[in-house]
């Protein structure tokens, strides 16, 4: 049924010119996503002559499960290099066995998807040894999209199906309550998905903020050490990512919690029911501020750029919201007319460390600097981000 529902959505999408360059990849490799991103469609327009096995097809799936050597026997001929995508492995990872065997012994290419890497670890799987190559495909960014409209994705987010839909928050609402509760009891990750489920709301109305354990097991009705489990599983399922504070600062004692962002800022809405933003709220900044990660979190990941992301905030209060390696220092305010004390936060970092940039993102209708500080509109700034010549 889930797989019927994703594939009903994706035939409405448009064809966008990825960011992730897949051609550079000469040897195996994972490509991880959450459902919907567009790995089928990118992987079968990028290889259309790959031998290809979709396991959410029952039959594909049956035959496979049943004896996974007919996988060797099947692929035996094929002369070396052939290029092989097995679609959602992490549904049959006994199947990586027969990989493994068939990389060294064939000298076959294997692309091999998966909406989940759950699964394969807790099947004591460790990624074929590492003769495979990992990357992650994400909802699209804004350089993808072209004459983006920031209001749809801070509404909507940035899923293909869902940024064309005609309906996109009723396919909002499908995704997010159908798809994501079925992928987790599939996965089984959670025991009980009533739990899981309430846990996800207050997840979602929570994200960009500090994790307070305690706080969020009393909101979600769970004990806490379950709700720290099931941040594991956002991260495993792909849906989230625990953004860990940045320790680099050399006066001010930083914050010992980290910040969780959903994947897609539309999900995130549909799991907190959040309809519609109005501009000048603080809902509209807190979506504002996680478009802004979106972008950075796919970036780092197309340039395969391990540096990480992080935040700063101390114990006193003062926050920077993003932080790229040692050396750019990001502040992420929707404001028009940013003020003086929109900077606080960069003036003062200056002082822990030496950076790059320091850069204040809003809506200004023209860059600016001020105090050392490069203000930048937010299509200035994404311009500049997808064109490298921001973050060297």
């Amino acid at each position: 049924m889930v797989a019927d529902f994703v594939k009903s959505l994706y035939t409405a999408s448009m064809e966008y010119a990825r960011k992730l360059d897949l051609m550079r990849e000469r040897k195996s490799f994972f490509l991880f996503g959450p459902r919907l991103t567009g790995k089928t469609y990118l992987l079968k327009k990028t290889f259309p002559e790959a031998r290809y096995y979709d396991l959410l097809r029952s039959d594909t799936f049956l035959r496979l499960s049943v004896r996974p050597s007919i996988l060797r026997e099947e692929l035996a001929m094929l002369p070396p290099g052939t290029t092989v995508i097995i679609d959602e492995v992490q549904k049959l990872p006994i199947l990586l066995d027969e990989v493994h065997s068939l990389i060294e012994d064939k000298h076959l290419r294997f692309i091999l998807t998966g909406s989940s890497a759950r699964k394969l670890r807790r099947a004591g799987i460790n990624l074929l040894g590492g003769r495979a190559r990992v990357r992650r495909l994400h909802p699209l960014v804004s350089s993808e999209i072209g004459a983006y409209d920031v209001e749809r994705i801070l509404t909507f987010g940035s899923l293909p199906a869902i940024y064309d839909s005609d309906e996109p928050w009723q396919d909002l609402k499908a995704y997010s309550g159908t798809y994501l509760k079925e992928e987790i009891a599939a996965e089984g990750a959670a025991r009980r998905l009533d739990a899981f489920s309430r846990f996800l709301h207050i997840a979602a109305l929570y994200s960009g903020k500090q994790v307070n354990f305690e706080a969020w097991s009393s909101d979600a009705a769970v004990p806490a050490r379950t709700v720290r489990e099931y941040f594991s599983v956002l991260s495993d399922t792909l849906i989230g990512e625990m953004l860990e504070p940045w320790k680099s600062g050399k006066k001010r004692k930083p914050a010992s919690t980290g910040k969780c962002y959903f994947f897609d800022i539309g999900v995130r809405n549909a799991l907190a029911g959040i309809q519609s933003i109005s501009p000048g709220t603080d809902e509209y900044g807190n979506a504002f501020e996680h478009f802004i990660y979106e972008e950075l979190r796919a970036w780092l990941d197309y340039h395969r750029d391990d540096r990480p992301l992080t935040f700063w905030r101390t114990q006193d209060k003062k926050e920077v919201d993003f932080i790229v390696g040692d050396e750019i220092a990001i502040e992420v305010k929707a404001a028009e007319l940013p003020q003086y004390r929109h900077l606080k936060g960069l003036i003062a970092i200056a002082d822990e460390a030496t950076f790059k940039h320091r850069i204040l993102v809003c809506q200004a209708p023209e860059p600016r600097l001020s105090e050392g500080i490069e203000i930048l509109p937010v299509k200035a700034f994404l311009e500049a981000l997808w064109a490298d010549t921001l973050i060297e």
